[in-house]
């Protein structure tokens, strides 16, 4: 998000609905070059945790810890810098989009301390995950 050009934005939410609880140390996603990404109501994308903290485009995002899959329930837009909750918990800010499997689903990548999963988390279907305006990381 560029504070000079845009404003404020509804948060964007969802439930799990796919719980996912493995970690990957050699994924190899890219960072798309795009810091947002419009999402539509009743989409499903995958979120993902990272150490990993370099936002370029092309950045290579190797360790990963998958917390499963969301259904959004409303549409709107997410950027580079958004807020990531589960059950009102912080999960990370959304580091960027990986679209290796769109138009089936995105990954969205979400920058944590370190690369957790949906187990870690205690996460469960119906889990309701909220994207909320940040800042640029």
């Amino acid at each position: 998000m560029n504070p000079a050009e845009d404003g404020a934005k509804r948060a964007v939410h969802g439930a799990l609905v796919k719980v996912l609880i493995h970690r990957l140390d050699t994924r190899g996603m890219t960072l798309e070059p795009h810091a947002s990404r419009c999402v539509r109501r009743g989409e499903v994308h995958e979120l993902l945790t990272t150490d990993h903290t370099d936002p370029a485009p092309g950045a290579r995002v190797d360790r990963v810890g998958f917390l499963g899959f969301v259904e959004l329930a409303c549409a709107g837009v997410l950027d580079r810098g958004d807020q990531v909750f589960a059950a009102g918990r912080p999960v990370g800010t959304v580091l960027g989009f990986d679209a290796c499997h769109f138009p089936n689903h995105y990954n969205i990548i979400v920058s944590a301390p370190r690369p957790v999963t949906g187990l870690d988390l205690a996460l469960v279907p119906e889990t309701e995950i909220r994207f909320e305006q940040g800042t640029t990381p």
